[in-house]
């Protein structure tokens, strides 16, 4: 009960913060009468029979939006409100918040070999495995609740501009330094060759050949709009600083310590072992290491922590120095490094390869490869071009259908094998199959899956996925970003804590040149920062989901429209005319939960919670990122591999 309260007051006050601090541009001044393409578009779906299976008033709340218009039925184009969109989630919701009990289903003349709950890149995976391990002809249903595939492999497609633009709606980051064996195997046989993604990625989060970092100053948070130029708090200039931190609208004790900050080389823990030092960087925060070892005010330190949002999915305030240090924020220099933040590194992490829709096209071509009727001829080569025809991922007659809109609300052992029950239009229905591998996010397994042993389902309750927000904007042109000579820039005050220039990932049959001043993509990136990030990090997850869930469309249109016209507008950018398109991707349940040192214990060997967790049950297996508790695609695909290898026989 004390969490429901602190949400009740997050709801009734921090969100309406948000919402207060930025209307101090008014909305017509921020051009939010303007009639773009966007607003709360929501799919196919009808709404009137869907209400027949929520609570009373649910179903009021998902029709909240307009219509998908004739001509925009295709989900990549769909702009508004999407990631988890209206009409995705209530019946979820109404299963595990409320304990809503659905009519009896009814049973459908369809029979498979194994259905999958999840259409992410972990549950097609399965798909792929299944069909490698027990032959083509396995007939596979695939359960998807949203209006497309790919989980949070999100494609976002623009046309508003003319030539089609792609943009990131999720996942995007492809660590190759990291695959197993196995997964190299999969993107071989998927023909995907990450030398080719190498040649033709120049993004990497500002470091690419045209543009520089930036910081930007909101006036409503630090009382005057600044845009600090050519500095990152990320794998940025090590030298020569002063002058740019002068221009911080901050307190002149704050910008002081901001200086010898960065001037330091020096090693404060000097005379301890290497252990020594790792344990007291795994026991501190970053931002209290900033204070305690860097001799900053808590003023600049709180300026850091939004910075590792995207990155992580939490702020830097709950992550420790240590695994900070793989942020490539500066630490390093105080550690006995003569740099600040690791050679090469940015916001990726490390060494990443991208195609120009992020691991949406891992998505595209499994789907390709599951179901070759959905896009004939199309390939890793030409991907990025092509266009999948949705009506054949459900036909009676493939071994493979997707289905989408459906969210499954029980899986059971039954009869040999096992039964899952869902609910697609409103209708509450049931299929059965020899194998069901659960490929959803682990928190919602007990309520799919009542008759798990209660240690197993206390771990799976246990990993409380990260909120992550993606927003993406279409600007008419790029030439106020390129007269500023910006790549992107960190907002330290702002909802989201970075903002990227989209350009430089040309591949798979895409371009768009770093020269080109035509209609761009920027990417608003983070996650919702938590009310209060002193309360056990699960807390601050959940506080952070419920105000994701809060805030409509028009609250992330308004904050967009004023981070762009106070960062862009002094260089001629009109915020009433110059912003054609916004798609705001927001996943409540985002990042898959990892182990961090200041909030989890070490377990022993086979006894961490998603060990636990992930454990075959008869007929059913898990797979997902949640199963390998870390947020990569590389992790999802593992653990698709092993939840098929755990299978039994057919």
């Amino acid at each position: 009960m004390a969490f429901e309260r602190m949400v009740a007051s997050v709801l009734a006050n921090e969100t309406a913060s948000y919402i207060l601090v930025a209307m101090k541009k008014t909305d017509r001044r921020l051009g939010m009468d303007r009639d773009i393409t966007r607003r709360d578009f929501i799919h196919d779906i009808s709404l009137a029979s869907l209400g027949l299976a929520l609570p009373a008033g649910m179903a009021a709340h998902a029709a909240g939006g307009k219509a998908i218009p004739v001509g925009e039925s295709y989900p990549p184009v769909r702009t508004g409100m999407r990631g988890s969109h209206p009409g995705a989630f209530e019946v979820a919701h109404a299963l595990a918040r409320e304990g809503k009990k659905f009519p009896a289903p009814t049973d459908l003349d369809e029979t498979y070999d194994l259905v999958v709950v999840g259409g992410g890149i972990s549950g097609l995976a399965a798909a792929f495995y299944y069909r490698k391990r027990f032959g083509p002809d396995a007939r596979i249903l695939i359960l998807e609740n949203h209006d497309d595939f790919g989980g949070h492999a999100k494609r976002n497609e623009f046309h508003q501009g003319g030539q089609m633009r792609l943009s990131w709606g999720g996942t995007m980051n492809l660590e190759y330094p990291l695959f197993s064996d196995e997964v190299n195997e999969l993107m071989a046989e998927l023909g995907v060759d990450i030398d080719t993604l190498l040649e033709g990625y120049h993004f990497r989060y500002g470091s690419g050949p045209k543009g520089k970092h930036a910081l930007f100053f909101d006036a409503e948070t630090f009382g005057r709009d600044e845009l600090v130029q050519d500095f990152s708090f990320r794998a940025g200039r090590e030298t020569d600083l002063d002058d740019s931190i002068d221009r911080f609208p901050i307190g002149e004790e704050s910008r002081e310590s901001l200086k010898k900050f960065y001037a330091r080389r020096d090693n404060v823990f000097a005379g301890k072992s290497a252990d020594e030092a790792q344990a007291l960087l795994r026991s501190i925060s970053y931002t209290d290491f900033l204070k305690k070892y860097g001799g900053l005010t808590d003023e600049a330190a709180a300026l850091f922590i939004r910075v590792t949002h995207g990155y992580a999915g939490v702020g830097a305030d709950s992550l420790s120095a240590a695994e900070c240090i793989g942020a490539s924020v500066p630490i390093t220099h105080l550690l006995g490094s003569p740099h600040l933040s690791g050679s090469g590194a940015t916001d990726a992490g490390g060494d990443v390869a991208m195609f120009p829709d992020g691991n949406a096209s891992i998505a595209r071509l499994l789907v390709q490869a599951l179901i070759p009727a959905a896009a004939p001829g199309a390939d890793a080569s030409n991907l990025a071009l092509a266009r999948f025809d949705y009506s054949k991922l459900d036909e009676a007659g493939s071994p493979v259908r997707l289905r989408l809109e459906s969210t499954a609300i029980n899986v059971a052992n039954r009869n040999g094998g096992t039964s899952t029950t869902y609910v697609n239009d409103g209708r509450v229905l049931r299929v059965t199959a020899k194998h069901t591998v659960l490929a959803c996010y682990h928190a919602i397994i007990p309520h799919l899956c009542p008759e798990l042993p209660e240690s197993q389902k206390d771990a799976q309750k246990y990993q409380v996925k990260r909120p992550l927000l993606v927003t993406n904007v279409l600007l008419r042109d790029s030439k106020a970003i390129d007269k500023l000579e910006l790549s992107g820039a960190y907002c330290p005050g702002r909802l989201h804590g970075a903002v990227w220039v989209v350009k430089g990932v040309d591949t798979v049959g895409y371009s768009h040149d770093w020269d080109d001043s035509g209609p761009v993509p920027v990417m608003f990136w983070g996650s919702i920062a938590p009310p209060d990030s002193s309360v056990p990090v699960k807390e601050q997850h959940r506080a952070s989901r419920a105000l994701l869930l809060a805030m409509s469309f028009d609250d992330f249109e308004r904050e967009v429209r004023t981070v762009l016209d106070g960062m862009l507008g002094p260089a001629g950018f009109e915020v009433q005319d110059d912003i054609l398109a916004i798609t705001v991707n927001r996943w409540p349940h985002g990042y898959a939960y990892g182990y961090l040192d200041l909030w989890d214990p070490e377990w022993p060997e086979g006894k961490a919670p998603h060990e636990i967790a992930r454990r075959p049950y008869g007929n059913i297996a898990i797979a997902n990122a949640d199963a390998g508790a870390a947020a990569n695609t590389h992790i999802a695909i593992d653990e698709a591999r092993r939840a098929i290898g755990e299978l039994g026989g057919r």
